[in-house]
């Protein structure tokens, strides 16, 4: 798509969704002190120097903001992890949504 589609050539970021880890929600992970809790958050962005699109992965380790993995995933990449999601939901015997 790049400079040709909606992009526009100035560049841009746009937050699309986050996650913070909240211990109540999930108290197995917030008190085994082998599991590491994580917040993440999605992200768009197209200020590359090819200005193609990519979506943004980045996972923070609770109390350390900052300090996480960045991931700028093309479009092929972000739907292979969609389809990885889809898939591990379907095998957890829950329903992998749209």
């Amino acid at each position: 798509m790049g400079s040709s589609g909606p992009w526009l050539d100035a560049g841009m970021r746009r937050s699309i969704d986050d996650h913070p880890f909240d211990p109540s929600l999930d108290p197995v992970v917030a008190d085994d002190p082998d599991l590491t809790p994580v917040s993440w958050a999605i992200a768009i962005a197209d200020d590359y120097d090819d200005a193609e699109p990519r979506v943004v992965l980045t996972v923070d380790e609770i109390g350390k903001p900052g300090e996480g993995l960045v991931a700028h995933l093309l479009p092929a990449e972000a739907r292979r992890i969609r389809l990885a999601l889809r898939d591990a939901l379907k095998e957890v015997g829950e329903d992998p949504g749209a």
